[in-house]
């Protein structure tokens, strides 16, 4: 039985244009059998109406502190509720929860409330990577409040970046995983320092063209995401332009050579290095100082390997580090993971077959064998990279549990 059967869901709607999509997230939540009480902002009705959500809903919309016969309905709906979720939250609505402001219904909720909180924001691109706007994100992870980061996409105004609500679906996985206890829940990282790196590298033929790989990050970026829910300090290294997961510091890179510099000099200092970048194994020996012409003829362009950035880390490591690689396969996955932990001196490989549909690159949805020391320590089926990312931290959490 879905852990929303029965769950009283007090659903926070906030003033932004995402607000429509918090429409689909009422039907998806009562579908499932949750209870749910709609609390929506002034600004919020000006993106969409009150009634929309009362005829969707387990019980009418409300706006006010004041348009209620309860005197006190924020105290009612706060004590009542099993979770509370704002979709979206807008960078308004984050400063104000943060500040512990309660100067509506919703921000009177989220104070008045014991139960665990989910927020989900959406903004425009500036806003979500403004500082003062990741401030906001961090301290409220670090009272255990849930973020669930926004995707990328097109946005109002019709650019592209990241800021967009996260969709439906996951947002109603987020909603599951904290009412059932999981990782969203936990803070067993607490204290601990983590190391992420995500994205493929991109090694220069000439100043336009590169030697890449299909790495999109965002497994990478989810685990950034995941380890400070949990409670860790995190700092991710990544090529990639998605947005900066709450409370993480974010170190961008784009070579190969750029990522073993960051990693290197990082390493020393953290708990966990989790290695999920995509790193070239080659690039060009020398890189054209002007574009290459078609005009010119086929160039010969001559590789050298890149250092083995995990190899590295495997031999410098200290005795109570706990480090994680990835792999990339197409067969026998776990055998090619096995081996890569034996070589690499690494605690634990990552590893997925990326020829099966809807796994690996670009996907919002992987499938792994986690494999240790000794052999596979857990198959992941296909789930999207959120909850991939919590199963690959219960392992490092049982690696660090063993070492105690």
């Amino acid at each position: 039985m879905s852990p929303l059967a029965g769950a009283r869901i007090v659903l926070g709607v906030s003033g932004g244009i995402a607000a429509y999509k918090a429409v689909e997230v009422c039907r998806r939540l009562v579908d499932a059998g949750a209870h749910v009480s709609p609390v929506l902002t002034p600004d919020a009705t000006r993106f969409v109406g009150a009634v929309t959500f009362s005829a969707l809903a387990s019980e009418p919309a409300r706006l006010s502190l004041w348009d209620d016969a309860d005197p006190i309905p924020h105290t009612r709906l706060g004590r009542g509720a099993d979770l509370v979720v704002v979709a979206p939250a807008t960078a308004h609505l984050l400063a104000r929860y943060t500040a512990g402001m309660a100067d509506d219904l919703l921000t009177a909720t989220l104070l008045a409330t014991a139960a665990p909180v989910v927020v989900c924001p959406a903004m425009h691109t500036e806003m979500w990577e403004h500082p003062a706007v990741q401030a906001n994100l961090s301290v409220l992870s670090s009272r255990g409040v849930r973020i669930v980061p926004p995707g990328e996409g097109r946005l109002a105004g019709g650019d592209h970046g990241p800021g967009r609500l996260a969709e439906p679906e996951d947002i109603l996985a987020a909603v599951e995983d904290t009412l059932a206890g999981g990782a969203g829940g936990r803070r067993d990282l607490e204290g601990v320092v983590v190391l992420v790196t995500a994205g493929g590298t991109r090694e220069a033929i000439d100043p336009v063209r590169f030697i890449g790989n299909r790495s999109s990050g965002k497994q990478g970026h989810a685990l950034a995401a995941a380890a400070a829910r949990r409670g860790a300090r995190v700092v991710l290294v990544t090529t990639t332009e998605l947005g900066a997961p709450a409370g993480a510091e974010v170190v961008r890179v784009e070579t190969a050579e750029e990522m073993e510099t960051a990693v290197i000099r990082l390493a020393a200092g953290v708990d966990v290095v989790v290695m999920a970048a995509a790193v070239a194994d080659f690039r060009p020996k020398q890189v054209a100082e002007q574009k290459i012409k078609k005009s010119e003829g086929v160039p010969e362009i001559v590789l050298e390997p890149t250092t083995d950035i995990l190899g590295t880390l495997g031999r410098r490591r200290r005795a109570d580090q706990v480090l994680v690689g990835f792999a990339a396969e197409t067969h026998d996955v776990s055998r090619h993971a096995l081996d890569k932990v034996r070589r690499k001196g690494v605690d634990l490989v990552v590893a997925n077959d990326v020829s099966a549909p809807g796994v690996g690159f670009g996907h919002d949805t992987n499938a792994v064998t986690i494999v240790g020391r000794d052999g596979p320590v857990t198959e992941v089926a296909l789930i999207s990279k959120d909850r991939v990312a919590d199963a690959v931290l219960d392992a490092v959490v049982a690696v660090r549990n063993d070492r105690r």
